[in-house]
Formats: structure tokens, sequence, C-alpha cells
């Protein structure tokens, strides 16, 4: 039986139907929904009922598996899931709703910032699939911006003047947008910055994309004060109406989105009174994207 493909938009976001991702798929079914991911870039994929294992499992159909940052970044609280499992939850590790002035919330609150899942890691992310265990009865929706269509967008000039840029990108310099500077010595060698390219060619589809997010503090060579200029002037091109589509949770979705062409972003909610279980499972990249576009990868000393 083949799957069941309903565009959202032309090439941007697409529904897929007629599959169930907690029992083992046939070759064509999964070369299937591989073409879709490549060329909408993000899944969703409705009435979907599994547990941990068969979420990491089907996760690993796309490469190895990334683990959790929080362990390391917010090192005195306990997880609430295994390490492949990261928690995009508003729940502390006694499974009840955190409160004001937790720490965790303190660092979860910078997913509402657009960003792309462990771009401040070396070898960034590939895949993420959120699954919706518990969702709020209002707010808490997951917005995606196409980094295809907005580079695509942008005039030849600024195509010429960032190609081959590098930035830095680090899990402290989004959460510094927010205000959140509560971090251990330790904490912050754990995400101390890496290098990213600015724009990279997505090799299932050729096509280039911006790669730009709130995680990037820095444009490599670049005066400071010019460089994060550029990165908010492209964060806001990126994030432009056009650009985006806005996803309404229902539980057991899962949605799958391609970290390397799409931002994301979760869109707020009263977290102090809703229970939102939202928990990821993510895919790493082949390889930093400096080394991806055969540039020299640079050194970046630590924050």
């Amino acid at each position: 039986m083949s799957i069941t493909i309903c565009p959202v938009t032309e090439h941007f976001v697409a529904e897929v139907y007629d599959v169930d991702l907690s029992a083992p798929l046939d070759r064509d079914v999964l070369e299937d929904i591989k073409l879709a991911f490549w060329n909408y870039a993000v899944l969703v994929f409705p009435e979907q009922n599994l547990t941990q294992d068969q979420h990491v499992a089907f996760a690993r159909h796309f490469g190895p598996m990334d683990k959790t940052i929080l362990k390391a970044a917010v090192s005195d609280k306990a997880l609430r899931v295994p390490e492949e499992i990261a928690d995009v939850s508003n729940l502390e590790g006694d499974n009840k709703v955190w409160d004001k002035n937790s720490r965790l919330r303190g660092l979860q609150l910078g997913n509402r910032l657009w960003h792309t899942d462990s771009s401040f890691k070396f070898v960034p992310a590939l895949v993420s699939m959120l699954y919706a265990l518990e969702v709020p009865p209002i707010g808490g929706q997951t917005e995606f911006a196409d980094l295809r269509a907005a580079y695509d967008a942008l005039d030849e000039s600024t195509k010429l003047r960032i190609e081959g840029l590098i930035a830095e990108h680090s899990l402290m310099y989004s959460r510094e947008r927010m205000g959140y500077t509560d971090w251990t010595e330790e904490e912050r060698r754990a995400v101390a910055p890496v290098p990213q390219m600015m724009v990279r060619t997505i090799a299932q589809t050729g096509r280039k994309n911006l790669f730009v997010a709130s995680h990037a503090g820095y444009v490599v060579g670049m005066d400071e004060v010019a460089g994060r200029q550029l990165i908010d002037e492209l964060l806001a091109h990126a994030s432009q109406r056009q650009f985006v589509h806005t996803h309404r949770w229902r539980q057991h979705d899962l949605v799958l989105w391609d970290n390397r062409c799409a931002l994301h972003r979760g869109l707020p909610f009263d977290d102090l009174r809703f229970r939102r279980d939202m928990q990821r499972a993510t895919v790493l990249d082949v390889a930093n994207t400096c080394e991806q576009a055969g540039v020299p990868v640079p050194v970046i000393e630590a924050a």
C-alpha cells in the first residue's frame, strides 16, 4: 500500500496519510517518505501512536541519532526522557508543570526564537521529529520558515555578499537574546561556539538556501556590530509571512522537518497552566557545514 501525500503548498509542508510509523516500513514506503521529505522539507504524520523506542527506530532510518543538550546545558536537572529524545515540554523531571523561576523554563523559552536544531553543535542536526503527546487547548503552535524560498528571494548583491560567509553558533547566543545568562562554567564549555556556513546547498535537491538562526551570534572575520546586524536582517527576511507555515498541533501528530533548510519556532502558550508534552528525536547531519562545503574550518575561541 502506498502512502498518500497532501501538500499544504506546492513546495513546502505536506501531510502524509496511510502509513503506521510504529510498524516496520517497507523499503518502497520509506523511500517515498524520504523523497517527499526532500521536496517539502516539513512532513506531518497525523494520528501516530508511538512508544519512545518506536519513535527513535523511525528516526534511525535517516541517520545516526543526536543526543539532547539538556543534560549538559542544565546540569543540575534530571532528564525526564532518554538521552536519545529531546524533551521540548514544560514539564520537570517529576512530570509536573514547571514553575515561573525554573532554570529549565528559562532555557526552554528560547525555543520561541527562530532556530534550527543543534546548529550550535559542530555537526548540526539533519532531521527533527517532534511527537505530540499532550497539547495545550490554546497556543503552542509551531511555525516553520522555508530557507530555500527565502534565499531565492534575496537580491543578487546580497547573495554575493553572503556567499562563503561563516557564522558562529552557540546556545548561549540564542538564550542571551531571551535574557537567559544562568550558566555555570561547565555548561558554558558544553555549548561553546561552533562554525556554520551561512549559505548551504542541499545534496538531495541541489537547491541553495540560507542557514541563519537565533543561535548565530557573530560572523567570522566581520565587525561584531555589522555581523550581528547582518544576521538579524537575514532572520527578518527569512521569517516574512510568505515563507512561513503555522502548524496547529493535534495529539499524536509526528512532524518531521529538515533543519538544513527550514527554520522553526514554538509560539507562546500559558506554560504555567497547561501541559505541553512534546518529545523530539533528532538525526545528525553527515558533517559540519564548512566541511560539507569544502571550506577550511575556522578556529573559534570560546565565548
